[in-house]
């Protein structure tokens, strides 16, 4: 690991932030009975997935921190509301890039321990940690992204490729002809 590396997950934590916000943005656009739907996604609904995705964020930012909320069940419902969820969706995010601004080589490096839900014990390098916290969001944003176009269509739901964010963001530019 190196300074590329750290600058890697700054840049996956920024990308996580603006994801999370555009998603949350077409979030609001349903009404209450599509965002509360069962539609067969692993955690039932837009709702659903939206609530684990914080719940998982907590839990691991509990493990790797050592502070913070923590929920006891994967598929807990934290917030009832999406303005409630959305807020602390953003406190949340701010938390992760607050965390990610602070990493070394040395931490990276370094073994978390900590137990999984079931109490099993495990250690692996807080980078693979990371590596998961961030595919994990995507993965499941993936499936909310797919229930919101379902409702919404594709032209109404926003892009969130990662290569999209780093041309927004100012990390690729086109080139002169």
């Amino acid at each position: 690991m190196n300074d590329l590396a750290v600058g890697r997950y700054r840049q996956l934590a920024g990308y996580n932030a603006w994801a999370n916000k555009r998603l949350y943005a077409a979030a609001a656009a349903l009404s209450d009975e599509q965002y509360r739907a069962e539609r067969g996604a692993f955690f039932g609904s837009v709702h659903g997935t939206l609530n684990h995705l914080l719940v998982t964020d907590r839990i691991w930012m509990r493990r790797i921190t050592g502070s913070g909320e923590a929920p006891d069940r994967l598929d807990a419902i934290l917030f009832d509301a999406l303005p409630e969820l959305a807020t602390a969706r953003h406190v949340e995010d701010e938390r992760i890039g607050a965390f990610v601004d602070t990493l070394s080589d040395c931490v990276l490096r370094a073994d978390l321990h900590y137990a999984n839900m079931s109490g099993k014990p495990f250690a692996q390098p807080v980078a693979g940690v990371l590596d998961h916290l961030f595919n994990h969001q995507t993965h499941h944003r993936g499936q909310a992204h797919c229930l919101i176009s379902g409702f919404l269509g594709n032209a109404a739901t926003p892009s969130l490729d990662l290569l999209m964010f780093q041309r927004e963001a100012g990390l690729a530019h086109a080139e002169a002809n």
